[in-house]
C-alpha cells in the first residue's frame, strides 16, 4: 500500500500575502468551497489574529467546510493561539498552525530574542495550543537557514509538547533541491521523536525551485505533507504551485509511489477562480493550468497527438479540468438552467433575491454575446457580490469618444457613498480618459502600478477582464472589472481598486510583526 501524501493549501493565507491579492470574506468562502471540491486535505483559511475580517472569514469557512481540515495560522503567543481556536470552533476538523523564527538572522534582527527564549516560547506555544486541539502544526520560520543543532533541539521539544506536524519552512526560497531534501532527512534522523509527527515542506519560489524543493523534501527527505497554493500564488515570487506538485506526483507515480486524495478535474476551475478573484492572471505557458499547457502549435507535434496522444502528452487536458469551460448557456436558457449551473460550479447564493439579481445580469449579458461560458458566470457572481457589499464607489454609466486625430474624451457617472458624481476628462486613449475622469472627482493621489487586460474566454465577443493595481501610503491593492466593453471593464476595475484603498481594514503580516 502506497503512502498517503497530505496536500495543505495556503492560498487563503500565504497566497493572500501577494501584494494586492487581498480577498473579501465572501471571496474566501468561494475559494474554500472550491478547495473542498478539489479535496485538499487541509485548508489554511487565514491568520485569525491579523484582523477582524480574517477572523470572520476563518469562522465562516470553519462552519461551511465539512470534508477538509480547516487551519488558522498563529504566532507563538497565547493571544494569537486563543484567537485561532475561537475562529475554528465550528469546524468538523481543525488545526492550529503556530510558528516562530529559528534562524540566527531572524532571532537577532526581527524577534530580538535569544535562542533560549525562542526555545521556551516555542514549547509554551504548543503546550497552550494543546488545550484547544490535538491537531497542532509547528513551523520553524526560516528553518532552511537555521543552525542544525538548535533546530533539532527546538523540534524535539515541540513534538514532546504535542505538535503532530512539523513543517520545515524555506521561507525565503533559499533552498536547492538536493540540499533541502537532505535537510528534511537529516532532521528526521536526528530528532529522536521524529516518528511521532508528520513532516511537512513549505517552499517559496524566489529562485524558481519551490516545486523541485518540495518534491525533493518528499522523495529524499521523507516528508508526507506539501504546503502549496493555487497558481503558485504568494508573496514575492510565490509559493509551491499545487497544480504542479499534484500532477508531478500523479504523472510520475512510478517514481514517487504516493497516494493523493485530490480530484484533479477540479484543478483548472480552482485556478480560474483564484485568478479571477485576485486579478493575478495565469501566464499562458504556466504548467498544467496555462492556456498553452495542452496546445500543440508545432505541426509535427499536432500530427503525433492525432495519431497517438501520448507521443507528446504526458497527461490529458480532461484530467485536470480543461473540459469544464465549454459553452453552457445562451439567451434562451431559463432561470432553472442558470440556477443548476450555479450549483454545478459550487456557487451558493444567500437568497433567492441574489439568484434573481445574478440571473438578470446573465440575461443582459446573453443579449450582448451569444454564448455564455463558466468564466462569464463567475464574473457575473463577482460583480453582483461587489454590488451587494454596498461599495464606497460604484459605476453608474460612462460615455467615451475617440476619433483618429482627435484627443479621446470621456464622461463617467459614479456614486461615492450613495452620492452621484460626474467626471469629465481627456486622455491619451479611451481608457486613460475614463480613468482621468474618475480621478478628476476622487483625487485619490494613488500611483497606478499595473494595468492589464485579459479575455475571459475566446473570440471578440468575450468579456474583457481588467486588472488595475494601485499603491498609496504603502498599501497595494488590486481591482478587477469585467465587461464585454473593455473601457467599461477598466472603469469598474479602477473603482474596485479605489474601494479597497478606501477600506479601513488593516491586516497584520505575521512574518513582519514580532
Amino acid at each position: 500500500m502506497a503512502d498517503k501524501l497530505i496536500i495543505f493549501d495556503t492560498t487563503l493565507r500565504d497566497g493572500e500575502q501577494s501584494p494586492g491579492a487581498s480577498m473579501t470574506r465572501d471571496e474566501k468562502i468561494r475559494i474554500a468551497r472550491q478547495l473542498e471540491r478539489l479535496r485538499v486535505d487541509v485548508i489554511e483559511a487565514g491568520f485569525a489574529a491579523s484582523s477582524n475580517g480574517d477572523f470572520e472569514a476563518i469562522q465562516a469557512i470553519a462552519g461551511i467546510v465539512k470534508d477538509s481540515t480547516v487551519c488558522s495560522l498563529a504566532r507563538a503567543n497565547d493571544r494569537d493561539i486563543a484567537r485561532a481556536a475561537e475562529a475554528l470552533k465550528g469546524a468538523n476538523s481543525s488545526r492550529i498552525h503556530t510558528f516562530i523564527a529559528t534562524s540566527p538572522l531572524h532571532m537577532e534582527k526581527k524577534l530580538r530574542m535569544t535562542p533560549d527564549q525562542v526555545f521556551e516560547q516555542a514549547k509554551l506555544a504548543v503546550r497552550y495550543a494543546r488545550q484547544f486541539t490535538d491537531n497542532i502544526e509547528f513551523s520553524p520560520e526560516d528553518g532552511s537557514r537555521s543552525d542544525l543543532d538548535f533546530l533539532c533541539r527546538v523540534l524535539e521539544a515541540v513534538i514532546n509538547e504535542g505538535a503532530t506536524t512539523i513543517n520545515v519552512a524555506d521561507t525565503v526560497g533559499y533552498g536547492v533541491p538536493e540540499l533541502y531534501g537532505q535537510l528534511v532527512r537529516t532532521l528526521r534522523e536526528r530528532v529522536p521523536n521524529s516518528d511521532k509527527a508528520v513532516w511537512s515542506v513549505h517552499c517559496h519560489n524566489d529562485l524558481g525551485m519551490a516545486v523541485a524543493n518540495s518534491l525533493a523534501g518528499v522523495q529524499l527527505g521523507g516528508a508526507r505533507q506539501i504546503e502549496c497554493t493555487i497558481n503558485g500564488l504568494g508573496e514575492r515570487a510565490g509559493n509551491t504551485s499545487l497544480e504542479e506538485v499534484v500532477m508531478a506526483l500523479k504523472t510520475r507515480k512510478d517514481y514517487f509511489g504516493l497516494e493523493l486524495g485530490i480530484d484533479t478535474t477540479q484543478i483548472v476551475p480552482a485556478s480560474k477562480l483564484v485568478s479571477q478573484i485576485t486579478g493575478f492572471n495565469v501566464q499562458p505557458n504556466k504548467a498544467v493550468v496555462g492556456a498553452n499547457a495542452f496546445a500543440h502549435a508545432s505541426g509535427i507535434h499536432q500530427d503525433g497527438v492525432l495519431k497517438a496522444r501520448d507521443t507528446y502528452e504526458i497527461m490529458r487536458a480532461e484530467d485536470v479540468g480543461w473540459t469544464a469551460n465549454k459553452i453552457v448557456l445562451g439567451k434562451l436558457s431559463g432561470r432553472n438552467a442558470f440556477k443548476q449551473r450555479l450549483q454545478e460550479l459550487g456557487i451558493e447564493m444567500e437568497s433567492e433575491q441574489d439568484v434573481n439579481a445574478a440571473f438578470t445580469r446573465f440575461k443582459e449579458l446573453a443579449d450582448q454575446k451569444s454564448e455564455i461560458f463558466d468564466e462569464d458566470i463567475l464574473a457575473i457572481v463577482s460583480n453582483e457580490a461587489q454590488a451587494e457589499r454596498g461599495e464606497h464607489f460604484y459605476l453608474v454609466s460612462m460615455a467615451q469618444h475617440s476619433e483618429t486625430g482627435e484627443r479621446p474624451s470621456a464622461r463617467v457617472v459614479f456614486t461615492a457613498q450613495g452620492k452621484e458624481l460626474v467626471g469629465e476628462a481627456e486622455g491619451n486613449g479611451p481608457v486613460d480618459a475614463v480613468l482621468n475622469a474618475i480621478e478628476s472627482q476622487v483625487q485619490s493621489g494613488a500611483e497606478q502600478l499595473l494595468y492589464s487586460v485579459n479575455a475571459i474566454t475566446t473570440g471578440t465577443q468575450s468579456q474583457g477582464e481588467v486588472t488595475v493595481r494601485l499603491s498609496k501610503a504603502g498599501r497595494i491593492v488590486n481591482g478587477v472589472g469585467t465587461d464585454p466593453d473593455i473601457v467599461a471593464a477598466s472603469a469598474k476595475a479602477y473603482l474596485s481598486a479605489l474601494n479597497k484603498l478606501y477600506s479601513k481594514a488593516e491586516k497584520l503580516n505575521p512574518q513582519l510583526t514580532p
